[in-house]
């Protein structure tokens, strides 16, 4: 299962009290613990698997002290402790949307790619590859059948076009809603109306609403976070979702009448990024290579079922598991990719496009 969207949601904004009573204890020494790193790592579960994958591994090889938080930091967070001179983390977990914004602000370090293996960064997807951020984990947004409805005998929809096409594929859907703007189903709706995947950015939002248009009365509901989809695909709300590929592979782990369609899945990550002007960047970029190092990444989708970015990894995971991945060869060949660049560009009237889509989505869904 992959994290929750609220862990994914790096740099989103939270309560800046959450973080410092969590740093407290060490920020006011940082300056003074040059060879030692504090490194966020979400929470719950995801954690564990980090500090066992990644934190003791390092420390065995390097030396070097590592003191694990389960917290993450929101935008206005990681701001404050730039623009105050005052960072008290090394290094992070963010998504790609976030992590872009963060960037463009210049509150991250650039990666030093120098460091890395050749054959390691050569087997890093291209994608996963940004100027201040490493991807250390990819999800994304699949199509998914309840097989009570449409078992292997009977014709499914391949592609958004076919998920749109009520008449032939009878049954209720679901969609991802688009409060947030940069999670909607903007790419699936484009791809729905005939545009090429390759030809998807800069999206047509005007298009986009008009080819939403045509499903909205076939949504049984919009879901925001992954434990309501969950929830769905186990009540067998519908016949077909859009759906997170981690909570769809447990569900069908435990025995719940589901299939994965990969084709046109859309795929997102996240990243290790590194603070600006933290008291221990040498030994952060360090951390960031050894934990996307292949059998690292292997270690942690064995702990922590989620996708690597590094395509070497597979040669170290069961080839059952590593076909629950959306980066799996041959389920990535078939996908499209978040741009999150887009998202973050601001136009004539000062909004950004996630913006523009939250306001249009707000209007749009109260129709």
């Amino acid at each position: 299962m992959k994290p929750s969207v609220s862990r994914r949601r790096f740099l989103q904004t939270t309560s800046y009290a959450i973080l410092a009573g969590a740093l407290s204890g060490v920020a006011s020494t940082s300056s003074a613990q040059s060879d030692e790193l504090r490194v966020l790592v979400y929470g719950g579960d995801y954690a564990k698997a980090a500090i066992e994958a990644y934190v003791k591994p390092f420390e065995a090889e390097t030396g070097i002290k590592v003191t694990p938080i389960a917290d993450e930091v929101s935008l206005v967070q990681l701001e404050l402790m730039v623009t105050t001179n005052s960072v008290s983390i090394d290094v992070s977990a963010g998504n790609i949307s976030s992590s872009t914004v963060a960037a463009g602000k210049g509150l991250l370090e650039e990666i030093d790619y120098s460091i890395f293996k050749k054959e390691e960064l050569d087997a890093t997807l291209d994608f996963a590859k940004q100027s201040f951020g490493v991807g250390q984990t990819a999800y994304a947004y699949v199509m998914a059948y309840n097989t009570d409805t449409y078992p292997a005998s009977k014709a499914r929809p391949t592609s958004w076009s076919e998920f749109w096409d009520v008449d032939k594929y009878p049954g209720g859907r679901t969609l991802v809603d688009g409060k947030d703007g940069a999670q909607g189903p903007w790419e699936e709706a484009l791809l729905a109306d005939g545009v090429a995947p390759d030809a998807l950015y800069p999206l047509d939002i005007d298009r986009a609403f008009a080819s939403l248009d045509k499903i909205k009365p076939h949504i049984r509901r919009w879901w925001s976070v992954g434990s309501e989809i969950q929830q769905m695909m186990h009540d067998k709300t519908a016949s077909l979702y859009q759906a997170y590929d981690g909570r769809t592979n447990l569900l069908i782990d435990q025995g719940t009448p589901l299939e994965i369609n990969w084709n046109q899945s859309k795929v997102t990550w996240d990243l290790w990024v590194i603070p600006k002007g933290g008291p221990n960047v040498k030994n952060a970029q360090k951390f960031v290579e050894f934990a996307t190092r292949a059998d690292r990444q292997a270690a942690f989708a064995k702990l922590f079922p989620t996708a690597p970015t590094n395509t070497k990894a597979f040669e170290f995971i069961p080839e059952a598991l590593g076909r629950k991945f959306p980066t799996h060869p041959d389920n990535i060949a078939k996908s499209v990719f978040i741009n999150a660049k887009w998202y973050t560009e601001v136009g004539a009237d000062g909004m950004s496009n996630t913006e523009r889509l939250i306001q249009r989505w707000n209007e749009w869904i109260l129709q």
